[in-house]
């Protein structure tokens, strides 16, 4: 039998029932395949890495490290929370690194995003195999591989997704969500005892912020980024639009423009509000939002947000956009 190929008698798991059945027997699995060893887990906080997390957690404990690096680029609150839920609440084995720093050095004057995009995901990597490297007596990686990863790759996902672990470190697998679905993701991550605010959230491209910082990044702008993104979260939570919009965030362009502020002229960077809806992100349709809400954003942005004095709303569907502006 294909183990990666999810069997036709598998019934969706729609109910805490069902998620706390499917828990008890990955469980079993997962202590049948470990036994009394060490595994590896880079949990960045998606909701993927947080259920295997959580899941592990409960089925063996300190054997699970996990290592959460974050690279600066992470949204407001987002570090705070993962430390917070598994070494706080759950009491995980933890190893947090804040390698800010060393990537917004690294980005300085860098502004074709591809180019973005591939030194983050490098240096994610090199962060990630320094810190495996310390370690003693791993013998196991776990990863958040999911359903639709494997289809998407023809039952073949790369398997250093979390990064080029040295050749010479063979681990064993632990993918206990692989024949998942995401809603099934959620609902076993809300019957572990996650949060919702966890489980529930949104898809973030692995670069974060640096895909929404447009141009070359910089430390003000990046932070004016994340400060107005937590605000559109925080209105549309409070509005009820996080349980009809799909994706929504904010992308701060290297651009300014004339303002007024206690009467004085001043530049200032624009914030792009994009909220979109997709089924499959293969294309995407723009919501309409309810002006007394964008008004109250724009009026929170503006006043709140050092460095921005302008809101936009992009209409632009996919195709023609992409979801993600870089």
């Amino acid at each position: 039998m294909d183990n990666n190929k999810r069997p036709d008698s598998m019934e969706r798991i729609t109910t805490k029932e069902l998620a706390d059945a499917f828990i008890a027997e990955q469980i079993d699995l997962v202590k049948k395949q470990v036994g009394n060893k060490k595994v590896l887990l880079a949990l960045s906080g998606g909701v993927d890495s947080s259920v295997v997390a959580a899941l592990l957690i409960k089925a063996i404990g300190k054997q699970l490290v996990c290592v959460h690096v974050n690279h600066g680029l992470m949204r407001k609150g987002e570090s705070e929370q993962v430390i917070e839920v598994f070494q706080n609440q759950l009491d995980a084995n933890l190893i947090y690194i804040d390698a800010t720093d060393r990537f917004l050095d690294l980005l300085a004057g860098v502004a074709e995003p591809e180019k973005k995009r591939k030194i983050i995901g490098g240096e994610f990597i090199k962060v990630f195999d320094e810190e495996a490297g310390k370690l003693e007596g791993i013998s196991f990686l776990a990863q958040g591989t999911i359903y639709p990863d494997i289809l998407e790759s023809d039952g073949v996902k790369a398997h250093h997704n979390v990064g080029g672990l040295p050749e010479d470190m063979q681990f064993e697998l632990v993918e206990p969500v692989k024949l998942l679905y995401k809603d099934e993701v959620r609902v076993v991550g809300k019957a572990l005892g996650l949060p919702s605010s966890m489980v529930d959230r949104q898809p973030f491209p692995g670069p974060g912020l640096g895909v929404r910082c447009l141009g070359a990044i910089t430390r003000d702008r990046l932070n004016a980024l994340r400060e107005a993104d937590a605000i559109l979260r925080e209105e549309f939570d409070n509005a009820g639009l996080n349980k009809t919009v799909w994706q929504y965030f904010i992308a701060v362009p290297d651009m300014k423009s004339v303002g007024v502020k206690d009467s004085k002229r001043y530049e200032g960077w624009p914030a792009i509000i994009r909220a979109v809806n997709t089924t499959d992100a293969m294309s995407a349709t723009i919501e309409e939002i309810p002006y007394s809400i964008l008004n109250k954003i724009t009026a929170r942005i503006t006043a709140e947000v050092e460095g921005i004095n302008r809101v936009l709303y992009d209409l632009t569907p996919k195709p023609v956009g992409t979801i993600e502006w870089e």
